[in-house]
């Protein structure tokens, strides 16, 4: 390989909103998610509503059934 032509790969963290930390390597430095497999609904099992920014109300806001009076 070419020398000083690659970004530098250093090891960083990524961190959940549920508190889980995953350490691994990136160019990027440490990140920031707000779900991962340890609380993500398909892997849990469990139903939860994954709501960012009221996108849930917004899209039932949008495609709402306006009565016709």
């Amino acid at each position: 390989m070419k020398k000083g032509i690659h970004p530098e790969y250093n090891p960083a963290s990524i961190s959940c909103s549920c508190g889980n930390v995953i350490e691994t390597r990136t160019t990027v430095g440490d990140l920031s998610v707000e779900i991962c497999a340890v609380c993500h609904p398909f892997y849990t099992g469990k139903q939860r509503l994954v709501d960012t920014a009221g996108r849930v109300e917004r899209f039932k806001r949008k495609y709402a059934q306006k009565s016709t009076d």
